[in-house]
């Protein structure tokens, strides 16, 4: 009964030490485009902004969905992502002012 046990987990361990070591490198199996985007927002890869204007290509993207950019953040390094949310303008934002000084 014992070496049934000590099998069973060593095999557990084995299985498990193989999903650990493959869910790693995820990545070989399902690339990231450059460019990943819904009706919320997206991400564009770091490589991609260096050759194109980002700022220009996530305003596009959130016009498709009658909604404005909003940039979130930055990680400024090969491999890395801008990301940016598309959010609702309400109506007459344009006509109020941002903010009264008196």
């Amino acid at each position: 009964m014992r070496i049934i046990a000590a099998a069973g987990l060593l095999a557990s361990l084995v299985v498990s030490g193989l999903v650990a070591s493959q869910s790693a490198r995820a990545d070989i199996f399902a690339p990231v485009p450059p460019f990943k985007g819904n009706d919320t927002g997206g991400i564009i890869a770091y490589s991609m902004a260096t050759q194109v204007d980002a700022r220009q290509v996530a305003v596009d993207h959130c016009a498709r969905y009658g909604k404005v950019a909003k940039f979130l953040g930055v990680q400024a390094y090969e491999g890395g992502y801008i990301s940016f949310a598309c959010r609702w303008v309400p109506y007459g934002a344009a006509d109020r002012p941002i903010r009264t000084l008196y």
